[in-house]
């Protein structure tokens, strides 16, 4: 299901990438303005702009999965593009998540600053089980909640408004953990013994 929907994306994504690198846009310079969009949404988000700060990171996520078409269309796919990508995706998910605790601590909410801390934790161990798995040679593409569907559960709890996100949070925080959970099991099962 996913690599298919993947690879219709690659092919819907191809003419745009190609244009905007005819143009001398860069995969990096993509990564980047996305970058600056979900630290644009955050602001917004710690100031209760749900629905502007979800429309925004539309706009960041766009220009999160056209770095890479503009990589493959161009030829300028390399380790440290790669790197930097992964790397700027957890600032640009950290923008999120800390719009959201500072909305919630303005409200008082205190449960619910704490569920946003919760479900950013949780986030960042789904994306470093995986990692870590890999740097020990072990695949670990296992468990629901990646990244592209931790962002499509916000964008769309943020259209909705503050109470709707308020039901999203507990449902990706108890998600993240369950896919950590996923991951180190999948490692515990697969790892070679010493």
């Amino acid at each position: 299901m996913k690599s298919a929907i993947k690879a219709r994306a690659r092919i819907l994504l191809g003419p745009p990438a190609r244009g905007l690198g005819w143009l001398g846009i860069t995969p990096n310079h993509l990564t980047l303005f996305g970058m600056f969009l979900s630290g644009v949404a955050g602001v917004l988000l710690a100031g209760g702009r749900f629905r502007t700060g979800a429309i925004v990171l539309i706009l960041g996520s766009l220009c999160d999965m056209l770095d890479g078409a503009v990589a493959r269309e161009t030829g300028r796919s390399s380790a440290f593009g790669a790197f930097l990508d992964s790397t700027v995706d957890r600032v640009s998910e950290m923008f999120v998540f800390a719009g959201l605790l500072v909305y919630f601590t303005r409200e008082g909410a205190t449960l619910y600053t704490l569920l946003a801390f919760l479900a950013a934790a949780g986030s960042f161990l789904v994306s470093y089980t995986r990692a870590r798995a890999e740097g020990l040679g072990i695949p670990c593409q296992v468990g629901w909640m990646e990244r592209p569907e931790r962002m499509v559960m916000l964008i769309l709890a943020c259209l909705l408004g503050p109470g709707v996100v308020r039901i999203a949070l507990w449902v990706l925080t108890a998600l993240v953990a369950w896919t950590s959970w996923q991951r180190i099991h999948h490692v515990r099962q697969g790892a070679p013994s010493p």
